[in-house]
């Protein structure tokens, strides 16, 4: 179910609010279980009983993994239901790419190729792994608990907010708001605010863009000029931040709504001088995850450089193949891989002495470089696009010029995407916001509060009109 159609903005998510403010305190995860069950059952269908046998495999596991702690048996669990997530995940995600992968060796020795299976991807497979995971190595380390009934494991695994497209949210970071919370209206309107933020970034920006962006990415590679390529990538750049980050915010918006509160997942990543500050804004509780789950484990920047360089290497190449099955995602994890081993050699010195605009403009050159390989369908496509993005294609006449995609409303958007790109806005909203030490945050009453509420209900109405028209797209990321 999308956050941006009308069954769920019309339909469920009130019923869920209503009912969640009726129920009490005791009830209330319960509630949000049985609600997040519909919510993925609505189009995961028979995977949902999956999912669910799943949980029932991943919270035994953690609660005996809590009691062996401290013996050889717990480490057996915990390496046992670790390698049956990622069996599962390699069966119905990379299944298919590995036959066909083995089928070209074969063919090429002269052999009978295998037929590949046909397989349908569970929606939101990656992000359910990753939680998955979190939960039980996060019980072994002693960084919490397990959950002492199904309910509390299950609305951590399934709660339907981050279950599609994340953020990917740790086990030790809200094991201890699934126990207790507190709600309050003021909690509530931030919720509300920032659900607003995020269906106007993936409607009117991300949305917008991408008419254009699909339709020269689906022209043939011989009819491209150099401006049709930087138009498509200067898009899609636009469009894959605020699809993502927009998504983000209504997790955390929802978060909010039911008290409790996500990490955040962007900082702004087209404002980085490197490709290693862009990481740490770009979806940080996937390179965090990474981080602390795999680098570190394999020895993180403890080790030797040249161990140093190949633990980048393969960090990389498995956060490209955990985007998706194909050689397109594994060549894009691998060069911003490469980025970082070479930002490390040196080129991170040689770029922190010099002004900041030429690391951003080396930054964004190499991020969209990237991009073009994460969103064509093949290497080949792919390179036919960066050979148009250089001059170097002779370009079939076409009397779709790159102008003729530049619409009034695709240049709005466009404006609109490079200014929330920056910090700006954040800056304006420290007038608004105060966060407590708890996390909590409340709203400051005042002139800039007024025009804050007027601008919110301009966005949702717009938003609004755009999803009565059916302008509304799947999230980038719920193919992932």
């Amino acid at each position: 179910m999308l956050f941006t159609e009308p069954t769920f903005l019309f339909g469920f998510l009130p019923v869920v609010l209503a009912l969640y403010a009726l129920t009490p305190a005791r009830g209330r995860n319960l509630l949000l279980v049985v609600a997040s069950v519909i919510f993925y059952a609505r189009d995961g269908g028979t995977f949902t009983w999956v999912i669910l046998g799943s949980i029932v495999v991943n919270a035994t596991a953690a609660a005996w993994v809590e009691r062996l702690r401290g013996t050889p048996a717990a480490l057996h669990v915990l390496r046992g239901v670790i390698v049956l997530n990622l069996l599962s995940l390699i069966t119905f995600k990379y299944s298919g790419f590995i036959v066909e992968n083995v089928n070209v060796l074969i063919g090429s020795a002269g052999g009978t190729p295998f037929t590949p299976p046909s397989l349908l991807l569970p929606i939101g497979i990656s992000f359910f792994t990753f939680h998955s995971i979190s939960y039980i190595v996060d019980v072994h380390r002693r960084d919490a608990v397990a959950q002492k009934g199904p309910i509390g494991a299950a609305l951590y695994l399934l709660f339907f907010p981050q279950l599609i497209a994340g953020p990917i949210i740790r086990y030790k970071d809200i094991a201890a708001q699934i126990a207790s919370r507190t709600h309050t209206s003021q909690e509530f309107a931030y919720g509300v605010c920032r659900f607003v933020i995020g269906l106007a970034k993936k409607l009117l920006i991300a949305g917008i863009i991408a008419r254009p962006v699909d339709a020269i990415f689906a022209m043939p590679v011989d009819q491209l000029t150099a401006a049709h390529a930087w138009l498509a990538v200067i898009g899609y750049t636009l469009q894959i931040y605020f699809d993502f980050s927009g998504y983000s915010d209504m997790a955390i918006g929802l978060g909010h709504m039911f008290g409790f509160t996500f990490p955040e997942n962007f900082r702004h990543p087209y404002v980085s001088t490197s490709v290693q500050e862009f990481w740490k804004r770009w979806h940080i509780s996937l390179s965090s995850w990474f981080r602390d789950y795999l680098y570190i484990p394999l020895g993180g920047n403890r080790v030797a450089p040249h161990r140093v360089y190949l633990n980048l290497a393969t960090v990389f190449f498995l956060c490209g193949l955990w985007h998706g099955a194909a050689w397109t995602f594994v060549v894009w994890g691998l060069l911003h891989g490469l980025f970082l081993i070479v930002e490390r050699i040196g080129l991170g010195q040689w770029l922190a002495a010099r002004p900041p605009l030429v690391g951003w403009i080396y930054t964004m050159l190499m991020v969209m470089i990237g991009w073009v390989f994460f969103r064509a369908d093949t290497l080949a496509h792919a390179l036919g696009m960066l050979k148009a993005m250089a001059g170097l294609g002779i370009a079939a006449p076409t009397p779709l010029t790159a102008g003729w995609y530049l619409t009034p409303e695709v240049w709005l958007a466009i404006i609109a995407g490079v200014i929330g790109s920056a910090p700006w806005v954040p800056a304006i909203t420290t007038r608004l916001v105060r966060r407590d030490p708890s996390g909590a945050v409340s709203i400051i009453p005042g002139p800039w509060a007024i025009g804050a509420v007027a601008a919110i209900v301009l966005l949702l109405g717009v938003s609004i009109t755009q999803v009565s028209l059916g302008a509304f797209t799947p999230f980038i990321y719920f193919r992932f």
